[in-house]
């Protein structure tokens, strides 16, 4: 059980003070046995598990940590701090930036994603997580629709296979999984995340990324429904398939 001010503090909703004050100045409701409530108390216990309510208007569900399923569509930075186009937090809820209070409040991107690559963008609250899908040592693949300037022929897909040199690191990088759907579309899986890294392993094989789509991470993949933009919560099983341990 968990006081409705604390609740609300912790999905991100402002300081205890201003917390208090939404509910005191009857912001908030409950719902409770089908029914909303507004609750004036806000020291008023509720249990936190299938938890309802609404803060001006807006309905809301507790969740003890976040995870979230972004569209990321073009001209976005992934950063709190973006230093010439806008963040694709922005795209988000004020509460889930603000989730926790203190220096790190928020969601965080599990990852990045370049300005003008668009997709499947994880975000989370939860450390072990983004460590999880972020660290190389797991292996976690992610899945990119690449557009490229010149035709694709059957060198260039044996070679990303094979490994390539990148300038900064002497050990070949090498695609998991590697296709030509046409000749100009290529289908690249990788499970280690360097900088530009898709651009650079295209580049060394003489050709040029003209459009970059992120289209699964993992078990998941973007779905028609979510557009550019938009965001949805994952659900249980989703975060459950993103963090069993791969066999072998």
């Amino acid at each position: 059980m968990m006081q409705l001010q604390d609740i609300l503090f912790s999905q991100g909703f402002g300081t205890r003070r201003i917390c208090c004050g939404l509910i005191q100045q009857g912001l908030v409701k409950v719902r409770i046995d089908e029914a909303w409530a507004v609750c004036l108390d806000p020291s008023a216990s509720f249990s936190e598990e299938g938890l309802a309510f609404q803060v001006q208007g807006e309905p809301w569900a507790y969740h003890e940590r976040a995870y979230l399923m972004v569209h990321k569509p073009a001209g976005f930075e992934c950063s709190q701090k973006p230093s010439t186009y806008p963040s694709v937090y922005t795209l988000l809820p004020g509460p889930l930036r603000a989730r926790g209070g203190g220096a790190a409040a928020g969601v965080q991107a599990v990852g990045r994603l370049d300005q003008d690559t668009t997709g499947l963008l994880l975000m989370s609250d939860d450390g072990k997580f983004i460590h999880r899908l972020t660290s190389p040592r797991h292996h976690v693949p992610k899945v990119y629709e690449v557009r490229v300037k010149h035709p694709l022929d059957t060198t260039q897909v044996g070679r990303l296979l094979e490994g390539v040199v990148l300038d900064d690191d002497p050990k070949p990088v090498r695609a998991q999984a590697c296709s030509a759907e046409d000749e100009h579309h290529l289908r690249l899986t990788l499970t280690e995340g360097k900088y530009h890294q898709v651009k650079r392993m295209v580049a060394a094989v003489g050709n040029r990324v003209e459009g970059l789509h992120r289209s699964s991470v993992g078990p998941l993949s973007l779905t028609p429904e979510l557009g550019p933009g938009r965001w949805r919560w994952l659900t249980a099983e989703e975060v459950r398939l993103l963090t069993q341990k791969t066999p072998g």
